[in-house]
């Protein structure tokens, strides 16, 4: 029987995750496809909604791993995060939309349906209460890749502190990704995921 998604994911920091999530389907209530673009935030990143340590907004970041962690952006759009170790979460940024894609098109409209993270989480109709559930294929699931993909690698986007850090990942020949990659795509070798 395969382990859960919390028992894969275990010990891994947000960097780790963010990669490991890239080709990774997610649903959620009957809605999903393939992540295709994430963003790694650690603990001590001052872009990182922990840096400050643990708040009412952020308490999910510091909850177990394999949680979501939802929090409003500029006090519009919701963001769904999934939590590393304590303090880190991976930002999902984009999915390919697979299933559910009528729903979504009813919740979005014809375009742009998942390449943002307001965007995707309107189409996935992720709400507050969606904070600090955890990803077990209830409502929220997420089921790895046995292989790895091959990824590109960036600068994450949206912020403004650590603007540097190449935390921003991205699956190779991905339609509706958020943004393009300005740095050239640094390929994973392809192997069998622990």
């Amino acid at each position: 029987m395969p382990s859960g998604f919390r028992d894969q994911i275990a010990g891994l920091d947000a960097v780790a995750l963010a990669r490991r999530l890239i080709g990774a389907g997610l649903t959620v209530r009957g809605a999903g496809g393939t992540i295709i673009e994430t963003e790694a935030y650690v603990r001590d990143d001052p872009a990182s909604h922990s840096f400050r340590g643990r708040t009412a907004r952020n308490a999910a970041m510091f909850g177990p791993s394999g949680h979501a962690y939802v929090y409003r952006s500029y006090g519009i759009h919701l963001c769904l995060n999934v939590v590393a170790l304590p303090g880190e979460a991976v930002l999902i940024r984009a999915i390919l939309p697979e299933i559910g894609v009528d729903a979504m098109r009813q919740r979005r409209g014809n375009t742009q349906l998942c390449n943002g993270p307001g965007r995707l989480t309107e189409a996935l109709a992720i709400q507050p209460t969606d904070d600090g559930a955890p990803f077990d294929g209830v409502d929220l699931a997420i089921t790895l890749p046995e292989v790895a993909p091959p990824i590109l690698v960036g600068q994450r986007i949206g912020i403004s502190k650590a603007q540097d850090l190449p935390w921003r990942f991205g699956l190779v020949g991905a339609r509706g990704l958020s943004r393009p990659f300005t740095r050239p795509a640094r390929l994973r070798v392809r192997d069998r995921m622990p």
